[in-house]
C-alpha cells in the first residue's frame, strides 16, 4: 500500500475492467484484511462485502475501480474501507436498490443490503447518468 498524500493513510487503487479484475480484487481486499490482524471470519466478511461491490460495478456500472486502505479512528481503532466507483447509469431508486429481494438482474436481490450488513459503516452515493460510489469500512473488533 502507499500512503496518499493528502490524508497519510495508505491504500491501493485497483481497476474493475474485466472479468479476471474481479479476482484480483478480492486477493487485494483479504491481503489488505490480513495486513490489518483481521481474523479469518472477519476476512472472509470484508471479502464477500468487496465481491458483491466489484462485481456490481463490473456488471451494472460498466467497470470502474476498488480502492482498499487501512484506516483508524480517533480511538485507535482500525479498520478496511473499500471504496468502489463507477461511471456506469447510476441507481434511479436508492433506497429500494438496498431493499432484500429487489434485484435488476439474475441475483437473489441481497446485495447492497447483505453487504451493508457485513461491514461497520456503509455509504453510497449515486444518480442516474453519474455512476456510483460506495464506501465502506469493516473495524476490527
Amino acid at each position: 500500500m502507499r500512503p496518499d498524500e493528502r490524508t497519510g493513510e495508505e491504500h491501493d487503487v485497483h481497476p474493475v475492467r474485466v472479468e479476471e479484475d474481479l479476482v484480483a480484487a478480492r486477493h487485494a481486499v483479504r491481503a489488505g484484511a490480513v495486513a490489518a490482524g483481521f481474523s479469518i471470519v472477519d476476512q472472509t466478511k470484508i471479502v464477500t462485502a468487496a465481491s458483491e461491490l466489484v462485481r456490481n460495478a463490473y456488471i451494472h456500472g460498466g467497470g470502474g475501480t476498488l480502492t482498499v486502505g487501512v484506516v483508524h479512528d480517533a480511538t485507535g481503532r482500525v479498520g478496511l474501507r473499500l471504496r468502489v466507483r463507477d461511471e456506469g447509469p447510476g441507481i434511479a431508486d436508492v433506497e429500494q436498490a438496498m431493499t432484500d429481494g429487489f434485484s435488476t438482474g439474475a441475483g437473489l436481490g441481497h446485495g447492497l443490503g447483505g453487504t451493508r450488513r457485513l461491514v461497520g459503516d456503509f455509504h453510497l452515493e449515486s444518480a442516474p447518468g453519474r455512476g456510483t460510489t460506495v464506501t465502506v469500512v469493516r473495524w476490527k473488533p
